[in-house]
C-alpha cells in the first residue's frame, strides 16, 4: 500500500469518528467509533503495518508523547495539582476496587493465574500489558500472554462510551447549576487565553513577539521534556519512575515559573498533528486482536472487565461520596484507568463541546472536569499500573 493511500485511509477514519461524535453529541465517542473501524479494517484489507506505512513509526510516536504530556502539564498549575488530592484518592480507590473484586468474586469463576495476568493490563496501559504478557510467555502461559494484550486492546470499548455517558451526566448537572447561579468554578481561564495571539511566557516578556516563533516554542517544550527524561534516567540507580510522569510534573513547573506558556503546542500549531500521531499508535494495537483470538478469549476477557468495572464503580463512588465528589465524576475519573491519556482529554473535550456552544459555559465545564480527568489518567495508567505490574509478575 502506498504511503499516501495509507495516510488518507487512516485520517478518513479519524474524521468519521469526529463526525459521528458530533452528530450523536458524544453518545458515541470518536475514539470508540475509530476503534471499531480500525478493527474491521485489520480484519479485512488493512496491512498489519498500515500505521507505520502511513509515516508514523515508533520513534516519532514517543517524541509526540513526550511533547504532548509536557504540553498537558501546562494546563495544570501547582495549585491545581494540590487541589486534586481528592481525585487521586478516588482514582486509587477505583484501582483497589478492581483488585479486591477480581481476587474475591473473580476467583469463583476464573483461575488464579488468569486473574494475576489480567489485572495490571485492566488497571493500566500498554507498558503494564507488555510486562504481564512477557511474564506469562516466560512462564509458558501462551494464551494468557495473548490475553494480557487483548485486555489492553479491548477495555476501551467498555471505557469510552461509559465515560462519555458519565461525563455528559455530570456536565448537564453542573451546567444547570451554573446557569441558575448556584455554582461557580474555582478557576476560569484568563481572557487572554482565548485570544488568537496569547501572551508569551513571563520569563521572556521582554522578547519581541517576532522572535517568539514556532521553533522557539517547540525548542522550550523540547528542553522541558528533555529535562524530565534526564531526571528519570538519573533516578534509575535508586528507583524507577516513568519519564512520562515527570513530563507532566515538569510541564506544570515550567509553566508556573514562566518558562512555558499555556499549551505551547497549540501556539506552535502542532497540537492537532501530534494528537493524530498518538491516536493512530493506540489504534495500531488493534492489529493483534484477530477474530479467532477474540472468540477463544471472549468469555474470560468479558468476565474480567465486568467484575473489574463493578469493583471500580463501588469503591470509587463510595470514596467520592466521602470526599464530596459526585458519583458520575468519581466513576469517570476511575475509568481513566482503562485508557489514560490522550483518550481522557479527547473524550472530556468532546462531551463539553457537545453540551454547549457558549464559551463561558465551556470554560466552566472545562475547569470542573478536565483537571481531575487528566490527573486521574496519569495516576492510574502512567504510575500505579506499572508498579502493580511489577508486583504481580512475582505472583505468577
Amino acid at each position: 500500500m502506498p504511503q499516501l493511500v495509507a495516510f488518507a485511509i487512516l485520517i478518513t477514519i479519524l474524521y468519521i469518528g469526529d463526525v459521528i461524535a458530533t452528530r450523536t453529541r458524544s453518545w458515541l465517542p470518536s475514539i470508540f467509533v475509530c476503534a471499531l473501524l480500525f478493527l474491521l479494517g485489520y480484519w479485512t484489507f488493512f496491512p498489519e503495518n498500515i500505521v507505520e506505512t502511513a509515516g508514523i513509526p515508533t520513534p516519532i510516536v514517543f517524541l509526540s508523547m513526550y511533547l504532548l504530556i509536557t504540553n498537558m502539564g501546562t494546563l495544570l498549575s501547582g495549585r491545581e495539582l494540590a487541589r486534586q488530592w481528592k481525585t487521586v484518592i478516588v482514582a486509587l480507590s477505583g484501582i483497589a476496587g478492581i483488585v479486591a473484586l477480581l481476587f474475591s468474586a473473580g476467583l469463583l469463576v476464573l483461575d488464579y493465574q488468569t486473574i494475576v495476568v489480567a489485572t495490571p493490563p485492566l488497571v493500566g496501559g500498554v507498558v503494564s500489558s507488555l510486562i504481564m504478557s512477557q511474564a506469562a510467555a516466560e512462564a509458558g502461559l501462551v494464551n494468557l500472554s495473548v490475553l494480557a494484550i487483548l485486555i489492553y486492546v479491548m477495555q476501551g470499548f467498555a471505557g469510552y462510551p461509559l465515560t462519555a455517558f458519565l461525563l455528559k451526566r455530570e456536565g448537564r448537572r453542573t451546567l444547570s447549576r451554573f446557569r441558575a447561579g448556584t455554582w461557580q468554578p474555582e478557576h476560569l481561564p484568563e481572557p487572554a487565553e482565548h485570544s488568537l495571539t496569547p501572551p508569551g511566557p513571563r520569563l521572556f516578556s521582554a522578547l519581541p513577539p517576532a522572535y517568539n516563533t514556532v521553533y522557539f516554542k517547540l525548542m522550550r517544550l523540547g528542553l522541558v521534556a528533555l529535562a524530565a527524561w534526564g531526571a528519570a534516567e538519573l533516578c534509575k540507580p535508586y528507583f524507577t519512575i516513568s519519564p512520562f510522569v515527570l513530563c507532566l510534573v515538569f510541564g506544570v513547573l515550567a509553566s508556573s515559573v514562566g518558562f512555558l506558556e499555556r499549551e505551547p503546542l497549540r501556539g506552535a500549531n502542532a497540537f492537532g498533528f501530534t494528537i493524530m500521531i498518538l491516536m493512530l499508535f493506540i489504534f495500531d494495537g488493534l492489529k493483534r486482536a484477530t477474530p479467532e483470538m477474540l472468540l477463544q478469549l471472549a468469555l474470560p476477557m468479558l468476565l474480567i472487565i465486568v467484575i473489574g468495572l463493578l469493583g471500580m464503580c463501588i469503591f470509587s463512588v463510595i470514596a467520592g461520596r466521602i470526599l464530596g465528589i459526585s458519583p458520575a465524576l468519581a466513576f469517570a475519573c476511575a475509568l481513566t484507568a482503562l485508557y489514560g491519556f490522550p483518550a481522557d482529554y479527547v473524550i472530556t473535550n468532546e462531551v463539553i463541546n457537545g453540551l454547549t456552544e457558549d464559551e463561558e459555559e465551556r470554560d466552566a465545564l472545562t475547569s470542573h472536569m478536565l483537571p481531575p480527568m487528566l490527573v486521574a489518567g496519569f495516576i492510574t495508567v502512567t504510575m500505579v499500573s506499572v508498579v502493580l505490574a511489577g508486583i504481580f509478575v512475582g505472583l505468577l
